[in-house]
């Protein structure tokens, strides 16, 4: 019998039900109207309430709501549920470190188990996991932890601007690297983000388009270039080895090294931003190994904790000194930053990925899953791209008021899928490594469905 992680949509209650509902009253009567989406804020380009449901449990592939709805999910809580909602080993991990240590003293007296992970990260980043020598990839980089992917970002950008001296940095359009201010800065996902906030913001930020194919490549390179070259003394450049948030976009395979490239020309620091397509993601533990270039800086985050929040900023051992040893008072640190359960989580979801061999398992599902679609593309003139790397897939729409309709009515069948790109006209998959064949058959049939109801 299947049991919640691996089951089919059980809807019994049309979404948003009236627990959720019920809620979403008490939402809107206490949170800030920034954040979640509620009534107030009808999206007519929709055509409905965007009202959210309320979630109450998850396992593995599966929601269950307020309501008791079952629901497979597409997003993987914006992926940071890659090896599956709460992981039985990833919850085994968090309950022994519970009941022997909860907190430690940050920087100034830190935990066994955050020791543990920054070892284990670093022979990641060596290339030495498994491997009989991995204490030696201390001698390759450090690491800093943090909470979030923005955390990550702010840490690689501070590093970057302490090795080069140099304040300019180049991003790309589209990418989206998180909305604290620091990597606010350089969110080129979208100007209205920014635009509230930029009095405050970085003003050595310049951006360059994001090629989409190989006939955007000279373009993109050229205005990298173009930038490095100039007056704004650059020291990083910034980028997503596949943009997600900005539509699931998988550049030309010459693009990472002609960037690494740039940046050794011209002095500056590599900065590759890992947080959505790292830890196993586009099918292997790292998208910028397929293009046989080592980042001076790796930003890790989302599924790394296994919902738990811990990220990591990762560097070249010569660039990371390049903050002054701490004496007294750390200069970058966070009362939080390689938090107990945190760490513990990790080590787990480590463990997990390389036990399940979940990297291998996402390029052969994810080839599947992209097969389909291509295949359904062919039969329905709404989807005019579909693309993707791994587990990480856009399935791109005529127009934004589709793509929200499709959102709308998948959720409706049990299926949830969160929309990309500026103008929302890509559905982005991004499902935990471990999902069922069948649930991922469920979802293509869904999602035909869908198209046929909102022609």
């Amino acid at each position: 019998m299947a049991v919640l992680g691996e089951l089919l949509p059980r809807i019994q209650t049309a979404p948003p039900g009236p627990e959720s509902r019920r809620w979403v009253d008490e939402l809107a009567a206490t949170e800030c109207p920034a954040l979640t989406q509620r009534r107030a804020r009808r999206n007519e380009r929709a055509g409905a309430s965007l009202d959210p449901i309320v979630w109450s449990q998850a396992r593995g592939a599966n929601v269950q709501d307020a309501d008791g709805n079952v629901y497979v999910d597409l997003s993987a809580g914006f992926g940071a549920a890659s090896v599956g909602h709460a992981h039985p080993r990833v919850v085994a991990a968090l309950n022994a470190q519970s009941s022997r240590l909860l907190h430690a003293l940050g920087d100034l007296q830190p935990s066994d188990v955050k020791v543990q992970l920054l070892s284990r990260l670093a022979a990641l980043f060596s290339g030495r996991a498994g491997s009989t020598d991995a204490g030696r990839a201390n001698d390759d980089c450090r690491v800093m932890l943090g909470l979030s992917g923005s955390d990550a970002v702010e840490a690689a950008l501070k590093t970057a601007l302490l090795f080069t001296r140099r304040p300019g940095v180049i991003a790309f359009e589209g990418g989206y690297h998180g909305l604290s201010h620091g990597p606010l800065a350089a969110c080129g996902y979208n100007s209205a983000f920014r635009a509230p906030f930029a009095e405050q913001l970085n003003p050595h930020v310049e951006f360059a388009p994001y090629p989409h194919r190989s006939a955007d490549l000279a373009a993109a390179l050229a205005a990298v270039s173009g930038a490095l070259q100039g007056t704004s003394r650059v020291g990083a450049v910034l980028v997503e080895p596949v943009l997600g948030r900005g539509g699931v976009i998988v550049p030309p395979p010459e693009f990472l090294p002609e960037l690494a490239g740039l940046c050794q020309r011209h002095g500056a620091l590599l900065i590759v931003d890992e947080v959505m397509t790292g830890l196993g993601r586009t099918g292997s533990m790292f998208a910028f190994e397929s293009s046989g270039v080592r980042p001076d800086l790796l930003c890790l985050g989302k599924a790394l904790g296994g919902g738990m929040p811990v990220s990591a900023c990762i560097g070249r051992t010569r660039v990371m000194e390049s903050w002054r040893q701490s004496e007294g008072e750390a200069l970058h640190t966070g009362t939080f930053f390689g938090h107990p359960l945190s760490a513990a989580a990790a080590l787990a979801t480590l463990d997990v990925l390389a036990d399940e061999q979940l990297c291998a398992r996402a390029a052969e599902v994810g080839a599947r899953l992209l097969a389909h679609l291509t295949t359904l593309r062919a039969k329905h003139s709404r989807i005019t791209d579909v693309r993707g790397r791994g587990l990480l897939i856009g399935i791109e729409l005529d127009s934004g008021a589709r793509a929200l309709r499709c959102v709308q009515a998948l959720l409706e069948r049990g299926y949830i899928v969160v929309p990309a790109a500026a103008d929302a006209r890509v559905l982005a998959l991004s499902p935990p490594l471990c999902i069922t064949q069948a649930q991922l058959d469920g979802f293509v049939r869904a999602f035909e469905a869908s198209l046929e109801l909102h022609a």
